[in-house]
């Protein structure tokens, strides 16, 4: 009976992980076709001011300040707009990286459910999937993600979150 009672919860737990990654996926999408927007803007921008003639002299300082003003607090939108959506998909992942582990780890690895991964070596992250796999660390929602992955499967795995600390910094987060 509580075997059956554990295994409701793994299984309500592992609907609930693909719902919130599947939420995630859709605001990453979103910021990226912000972020695709942002550049745009930015590129127009620089055409935009090739073209724009000085102010002459005869115009107040005052519009100058305005200018000014409009240019600045244009420039502090685009930033924040830049930095909010940088932070929900700081770096690319694989498929299987999402499909397993994002929903309690973080997108990125920062840990949200499950611990923060970010920073761990690929030895002690290798060695704590195959003691899930096995078992011998007791974990229900880690051993049904982990019970059907291949040796290689866990390897690649491991591999490829010992490298979110490198990819965090070369990404600026």
């Amino acid at each position: 009976m509580i075997r059956h009672l554990i295994a409701a919860i793994a299984t309500a737990l592992a609907l609930w992980a693909f719902w919130f990654m599947a939420q995630q996926d859709r605001k990453a999408e979103r910021f990226q076709h912000i972020q695709a927007l942002i550049q745009k803007t930015q590129m127009e921008k620089v055409h935009v001011s090739n073209t724009v003639q000085p102010i002459s002299k005869s115009e107040s300082p005052n519009a100058r300040k305005s200018v000014k003003k409009e240019e600045d607090e244009a420039a502090k939108k685009l930033k924040a707009l830049r930095e909010r959506a940088g932070n929900v998909m700081a770096f690319k992942v694989s498929p299987l990286y999402k499909q397993k582990c994002s929903s309690c780890h973080g997108v990125n690895g920062e840990g949200i459910i499950g611990p923060k991964l970010v920073g761990l070596s690929e030895e002690k992250i290798y060695q704590a999937l195959v003691d899930f796999k096995s078992g011998k660390r007791k974990n229900y929602v880690m051993y049904g993600l982990l019970s059907k992955m291949d040796d290689q499967q866990l390897k690649d795995l491991s591999k490829e979150i010992s490298t979110f600390a490198a990819k965090a910094k070369a990404a600026g987060n």
